[in-house]
């Protein structure tokens, strides 16, 4: 804690004990011969001073903390795709940076981001399809699917060359988009990526089914996870749950707050979010061997950066220096954060991405 204390009295020590942050008062002198006026006047010191120090420790925590985007419970704004209604913020002027979130998540996960890189460039941060304040759809979902929502984004709401950037899921999602995008991607940007290298993957053995698997063992296996998959997806939405979860993978949980679980929890609600979570656990995600880093990473054409929560307890660290040595035109930075850095330490994504930016663009 860096705060300076150069107005407070001279006949003060200040100690700040860094771990409860608690200021403690000391006295100089002698206390012998103290009177009721003396008690009076020291009381009004001490708490002028302490009003001073909170106010100092108050600014020195707003100087530190990055702007914060206003959360809508109404949203931003709507483009249809496809027929289906898609949310995304956009602010500032500039090189276009698409921001790309989680799965999970929405728009409102780059909260600390989209204010401070709007300063300099003009960012979008858009909700997938089926996340967020992005609609429900009932359909089947794959990476392909997302791929093709933000290649038609960057061509019918961005309309020319920008930056992808993504986390998680949103990472692989950024990484197809600018293979299928070549020129019109600029550069990407992944944080805590999915995916995986194709060596990874243990491929299973399919044999052909007979009449009584398809006729009577597999509607019975898709009415079991039905039922197991409604259950978890009621769990998963309650508050407590995810603020659980989020404090797994944030080593520093001090932003696990109400606004990240509000955004969270609201798109949950939807009619067909249950639905779609049924869809994206039992389908999507057993299809994910179908796409690996590699085969995208082999059809890049731009610089790629890395921003690393090295202490992610879902994506070690070993996976972004694994790129690197793939990708020859990578660039990594590690940060002391978990699986979300972008919202864990958006100071220190923020610096790294502007400084990127600036050298590249």
């Amino acid at each position: 804690m860096s705060t300076s204390f150069a107005s407070l009295p001279k006949s003060l020590n200040l100690e700040i004990f860094e771990r409860n942050r608690v200021p403690r008062f000391c006295y100089q002198g002698s206390r012998r011969g103290l009177k009721r006026r003396d008690f009076a006047f020291k009381g009004i010191v001490t708490a002028g001073a302490s009003m001073v120090a909170s106010t100092a420790v108050a600014e020195s925590e707003n100087t530190r903390r990055p702007a914060k985007l206003e959360y809508k419970p109404e949203g931003y704004y709507y483009w249809t795709w496809r027929d289906w209604k898609i949310h995304y913020v956009v602010e500032g002027e500039g090189l276009p940076v698409v921001l790309i979130h989680g799965f999970g998540a929405s728009a409102f996960h780059w909260r600390y981001n989209i204010p401070e890189l709007a300063k300099k460039h003009k960012v979008y941060a858009v909700d997938l399809l089926g996340f967020g304040w992005s609609e429900k759809a009932i359909t089947e979902y794959d990476a392909l699917v997302w791929r093709d929502q933000i290649v038609d984004f960057v061509k019918e709401i961005v309309k020319e060359p920008a930056v992808l950037v993504g986390n998680s899921l949103g990472g692989f999602t950024a990484l197809v988009a600018a293979a299928a995008l070549q020129d019109q991607v600029k550069g990407v940007v992944l944080l805590n990526t999915a995916g995986q290298f194709s060596d990874t993957i243990v491929e299973k053995t399919e044999s052909e089914e007979n009449a009584l698997q398809k006729l009577i063992l597999n509607p019975l296996k898709e009415l079991f996870q039905r039922v197991v998959l409604g259950f978890l997806f009621w769990q998963a939405k309650q508050p407590a749950r995810i603020q659980s979860v989020l404090k797994s993978v944030y080593i520093n949980s001090a932003n696990v707050d109400d606004y990240l679980i509000e955004s969270i929890t609201k798109p949950a609600t939807d009619p067909n979010a249950g639905e779609v979570y049924y869809r994206l656990m039992s389908r999507f995600m057993s299809n994910q061997r179908k796409y690996t880093l590699d085969s995208v990473l082999s059809q890049l054409h731009c610089p790629l950066l890395l921003i690393w929560g090295d202490k992610d307890p879902w994506v070690g660290a070993g996976k972004a220096r694994r790129i690197k040595e793939f990708y020859g035109n990578t660039q990594l930075v590690s940060l002391p954060a978990g699986h979300c850095p972008h919202d864990e330490v958006p100071e220190l994504v923020n610096a790294a991405l502007i400084d990127w930016l600036s050298s590249f663009f």
